[in-house]
C-alpha cells in the first residue's frame, strides 16, 4: 500500500519540478527581451550636442505622460525636435525593445489610432539610446509633410508616446 503512494508522489515532484524550471525558462526568456536592449543601449547626446542641434531645429513637440495609450511602461517625456535631416529628443522615454520612430499624417495617442495610420506613416529609424536620442532623417523623406511622430515598439505592438509638431 505504502508503494504506490510513493510512486505517486515521487511522479507529482518530477512534475512539479519540470514544470518550476519551465516557468523559470519563460520568465527568464521574457525578462532577457526586455532587459538585453537597456544593457546594450547608446549614450544620448549630452548638454553641449544638444545646445549645437537647438539652432537647426525647424519644429517641435512635447512628449508627455499623460497620454491615454501611456502607463507605467510605455511613456516619454521631453522636446522633440525635427529639422530636415535629423530628429532629436531632449528629454527621456521608457526603456524597452525594438523602439521605432515614426512620422504620422495625424496626432496618435494610443495603439490602435496608430494602427489605423501606420501604412501612412514614415519609419525614420530605431531609437537606440533612451535618453537624449538623435536619428538621422533618411534621404528623400519630407519631415514637413507630417504634423506629428510616434515613438512605437515593433516587438510587442505597444504605444510609447507622441507629439504633435509645430
Amino acid at each position: 500500500m505504502i508503494t504506490p503512494l510513493l510512486n505517486f508522489a515521487r511522479k507529482h515532484i518530477v512534475l512539479f519540478g519540470a514544470a518550476k524550471f519551465l516557468a523559470g525558462l519563460v520568465i527568464g526568456f521574457g525578462l532577457g527581451v526586455y532587459f538585453l536592449p537597456i544593457l546594450t543601449a547608446e549614450e544620448g547626446l549630452d548638454a553641449g550636442a544638444l545646445a549645437a542641434l537647438e539652432a537647426s531645429a525647424e519644429r517641435s513637440g512635447v512628449f508627455t505622460r499623460d497620454l491615454k495609450g501611456s502607463d507605467a511602461f510605455h511613456w516619454g517625456e521631453g522636446t522633440v525636435r525635427v529639422s530636415a535631416d535629423r530628429v532629436w529628443l531632449e528629454g527621456s522615454i521608457a526603456p524597452g525593445p525594438d523602439y521605432r520612430l515614426y512620422l504620422t499624417p495625424s496626432f496618435v495617442e494610443d495603439e490602435a489610432s496608430f494602427e489605423a495610420i501606420k501604412s501612412q506613416s514614415m519609419q525614420i529609424g530605431e531609437i537606440k539610446a533612451y535618453s537624449n536620442f538623435s536619428i538621422d532623417v533618411p534621404a528623400g523623406v519630407d519631415v514637413s509633410a507630417y504634423p506629428a511622430l510616434i515613438i512605437w515598439c515593433e516587438a510587442f505592438g505597444e504605444f510609447i508616446t507622441a507629439a504633435e509638431l509645430s
